[in-house]
């Protein structure tokens, strides 16, 4: 299993009705737990409610201390009607005598992180949350509401022009951890290599084949199409085709020692829905990663994890 099945991103917890008594007994043993923020008020309180019992979430408890600035603050506003981790720090009474309980959010990242610290190392895979999409790459929450950077560059070894071309918020996905600065605590993520090789892609094509394939880049001399997100053939040059354009490829040849597959466009294609991502590596932990097919003619395109043992 993923490294952070203990912390699961927000979201991702499998779901459940609190009581008084799960938050009794979260309070004694510090387990996270998790449920929908109703609103924020005015003096950017979260408030919830746990079946029964109202549930508050200060400010100052709202968000883990490593994030400041105007960040912090959307960090806040941004959590209502979105479920939401925390630990019970208390259970009082409210002015009526009714349960009131105390929450954390801060405690319950700190307790990830940690964990994600202790037992993360480059190459370990994981399960994330997709929170936000911008042009250089995706936000991904790692556990509790912990976001990592996933650059676009590292999503698919076929080139994308924006990360909402493969992802959409709120998706599910995998990663595997690039880079850990433990200092500052920051961890960035790389998706391309859990997405398999050349060879495990083309392996699900077959010359003579017609597929749908989506195009990525129009060059004078031909269209590079995508056939999955690391695997792409050229086409010979056909007029009025636009990156993103769905189209029907027929398969001409496909040659591992030069990485090379050879497409005829048949016709444009209505678009789509974006189809499940396909991942050839689930779990563990990777080393090394070689696309590139052996003894191909081309440079061999690899990304290394870990340092070899001296």
């Amino acid at each position: 299993m993923p490294e952070n099945k203990l912390y699961p991103p927000e979201g991702l917890r499998p779901s459940a009705p609190l009581s008084l008594s799960d938050l009794r007994e979260a309070l004694e043993t510090g387990a996270v737990l998790e449920a929908p923020v109703q609103r924020c008020d005015v003096s950017h309180t979260l408030h919830l409610s746990l079946g029964g019992v109202q549930g508050r979430i200060p400010r100052e408890e709202a968000v883990a201390p490593w994030i400041s600035g105007a960040e912090r603050d959307i960090a806040v506003l941004s959590r209502v009607g979105k479920p939401t981790c925390f630990t019970v720090a208390a259970l009082e009474a409210d002015g009526r005598g009714a349960p009131l309980a105390l929450l954390s959010r801060r405690a319950a990242q700190e307790q990830a992180m940690a964990h994600l610290l202790d037992r993360l190392e480059p190459g370990s895979v994981l399960t994330g949350r997709v929170t936000r999409l911008e042009s250089f790459g995706a936000f991904v929450d790692v556990g509790c509401g912990i976001v990592a950077m996933l650059p676009i560059e590292h999503i698919s070894v076929s080139r994308i022009s924006h990360p909402k071309e493969r992802f959409h918020e709120g998706q599910k996905i995998l990663a595997a951890v690039r880079a850990i600065d433990r200092e500052t605590r920051r961890i960035t993520l790389t998706h391309r290599e859990l997405l398999g090789t050349w060879m495990e892609n083309a392996s699900r094509f077959r010359p003579g084949e017609t597929v749908r394939g989506v195009v990525r880049t129009v060059k004078d001399y031909g269209s590079f199409i995508e056939l999955t997100p690391n695997l792409s053939g050229l086409a010979d040059a056909k007029e009025r085709l636009s990156p993103g354009d769905g189209v029907s490829v027929y398969i001409k040849s496909i040659r591992p020692e030069r990485m090379k597959i050879k497409l005829q466009v048949i016709e444009k294609l209505p678009p789509a829905p974006v189809e499940p991502l396909h991942y050839q590596v689930t779990d563990g932990s990777l080393d090394r990663w070689v696309y590139s097919p052996p003894g191909c003619e081309k440079p061999v395109v690899e990304t290394v994890f870990k340092a070899p043992s001296p």
